[in-house]
């Protein structure tokens, strides 16, 4: 039977969860506590491949016999193992989105500028004296 990569305790409350919901898709599907204990590391492996509980339990209960199941527990243990999706293809963590600021008028030269300063523009905050250093430059 499959085994999650990580099994935290919330992914196996909710494969707990599923496997105890199968009994309402179909009665025959009805599992002791233990057997629900049993299989949910199977249905956490499903979950972490990108499935939504509902969607697990959907491909557990669909297209089940019509000849009364013996022992449920074991034909859902065969169902994990035989229907296992393949793991979800790798995707590269997105870049940040660039942080954004609002248009400015610099207090120094009255130019306006996207920065995070939100006094000054880029070129007056990179002097070295603030204030002092435009004067000298002639600037106001």
């Amino acid at each position: 039977m499959p085994k999650p990569s990580y099994s935290s305790p919330s992914l196996l409350r909710t494969a707990t969860d599923v496997l105890a919901g199968l009994r309402r898709a179909d009665p025959r599907l009805l599992l002791t506590a233990t057997e629900a204990e049993h299989l949910a590391p199977g249905v956490a492996a499903w979950l972490e491949r990108d499935l939504t509980p509902t969607a697990v339990g959907r491909a557990l209960a669909d297209g089940l016999p019509l000849e009364p199941l013996v022992r449920p527990a074991a034909f859902l243990a065969h169902r994990l193992t035989a229907k296992l999706p393949p793991l979800p293809p790798y995707r590269a963590p997105e870049a940040p989105t660039p942080a954004w600021h609002p248009i400015r008028n610099c207090e120094a030269c009255d130019h306006g500028y996207r920065g995070p300063d939100p006094h000054h523009c880029q070129g007056c905050a990179s002097a070295s004296t603030g204030e002092s250093s435009l004067v000298e430059q002639g600037r106001p």
